[in-house]
């Protein structure tokens, strides 16, 4: 219990960053209506580029640019080969998506994996975030403010402002329109391909800025680290979504609700983990998660909907 407890601040970080890979994948999957594969990529697109940058002695927030770049590029990638090569959109990520694994080995040397020095105290003071930090400010070394907690967390309020401006934007509410009803959209003068396209760019930008902030997290960046990253996405989206729904009507608070859920997916594995479960079962007890709260909604309106009830004159028949 009381290694649980410990880990808990631990998983709170992780499930912050990967909070922000998940609002990216809610932007495709539940605005566009897209299932993205590309994700699975360009989050390790983001670590390779930052790491290898970063390295290199490039200052930390062109680092962080430069990834987000290199994340929205990848999206352009796959917008592209579905809209303007009429390729279906979950093989258009499917292509995208093994392709940035020559991408990212090329972009880190073809090395699998690329290690930040957060043994060196001035790299490790440059670092936003770190799992270092976690100890250092529960022993108080660090300030609170150097906490990844916050950090994460004022990065997450940030993009969660930004993106809450954006969808009230003209462009904004295009991009809703053409996941809400395509056809509509259309005849409404909208160019929805520009706006597929659109959505897929910034969805794979946060994508990779998440990847970023996890390899400085982690202090390295390795190969496949980004496998998997589109069941997390999901986990988080349907944890929120079934969790929330009721609370967050407001669309900055389902945002924030994407956020909770990647936050509670990552508490529930690290008790899971200190229950003793295999690290090597992990990826089955995602699929798991993913699928019963996938199926919690259905389950809620076959079996315990109120059944409705017929009118006093009953029912008029053709």
């Amino acid at each position: 219990m009381m290694s649980f407890i410990s880990a808990l601040p631990g998983a709170i970080s992780q499930g912050l960053i990967w909070g922000i890979m998940a609002i990216g994948v809610y932007i495709t999957y539940k605005i566009l209506d897209i299932a993205d594969l590309t994700v699975d990529g360009s989050f390790c697109t983001g670590g390779a580029v930052f790491a290898v940058l970063f390295g290199a002695g490039v200052n930390i927030w062109l680092a962080l640019l430069a990834a987000l770049a290199a994340g929205m590029l990848a999206g352009l990638v796959t917008g592209i080969l579905h809209t303007f090569c009429g390729i279906p959109a979950i093989l258009s990520g499917i292509l995208t998506q093994l392709a940035l694994w020559s991408v990212n080995m090329a972009i880190m040397g073809m090395k699998a994996s690329v290690a930040i020095s957060v043994t060196n105290p001035d790299v490790l003071d440059k670092l936003l975030v770190s799992l270092r930090f976690v100890s250092d400010v529960a022993s108080g070394t660090r300030p609170f403010y150097r906490h990844p907690i916050f950090v994460v967390g004022l990065f997450t309020v940030v993009i969660i402002a930004a993106l809450y401006w954006f969808f009230g934007t003209e462009m904004g509410s295009s991009l809703r329109a053409t996941g809400a009803n395509g056809a509509m959209a259309r005849a409404q003068g909208i160019n929805t391909s520009f706006t597929k396209v659109l959505g897929l760019v910034v969805s794979n930008g946060l994508v990779a800025l998440s990847g970023a902030l996890l390899a400085q997290y982690n202090g390295a960046n390795e190969i496949n680290v980004g496998r998997g990253a589109i069941v997390i996405g999901l986990a988080a989206v349907i944890i929120g979504e079934v969790l929330f729904n009721k609370l967050f009507r407001n669309f900055a608070l389902k945002l924030l609700a994407v956020s909770f859920g990647a936050i509670i997916y990552y508490i529930v594995m690290q008790a899971v983990l200190a229950m003793g479960l295999k690290p090597n079962y992990l990826k089955a007890l995602s699929a798991l998660v993913v699928a019963i709260f996938l199926s919690i909604p259905y389950w809620k309106s076959r079996y315990f909907a109120k059944p409705v009830k017929a009118g006093k004159g009953g029912t008029d028949h053709a």
